[in-house]
């Protein structure tokens, strides 16, 4: 799969990975295509360790969507705990 094909590959999975974990994140569509594109990397290696399959065979295979989608959700929620969500803690009301 060529470039072109990993950052529509990343835009989608990173748009259905904010779907399925709704909220607001720091960074915009940019952030979103770059989680995207990591988490089809990761999907395809961790269906590669774990499995011991080739996750990532093609633009239309649906492993390759599950693995980026899988991927993308793991690195989103790893993105919002860094980033702590805009969430002040310990913050003491008088």
């Amino acid at each position: 799969m060529g470039v072109i094909g990993w950052i529509v590959v990343g835009l989608l999975a990173g748009a259905v990975a904010k779907a399925i974990m709704p909220g607001k994140d720091p960074g915009g569509i940019i952030v979103t295509m770059l989680i995207g594109i990591a988490g089809g990397l990761l999907g395809g290696f961790l269906g590669k360790v774990i499995f011991g399959v080739d996750s990532i065979d093609g633009f239309f295979e649906l492993s390759t969507w599950v693995a980026a989608v899988v991927g993308s959700v793991i690195l989103l929620a790893l993105y919002r705990m860094l980033t702590g969500r805009g969430h002040r803690r310990g913050h003491a009301h008088a």
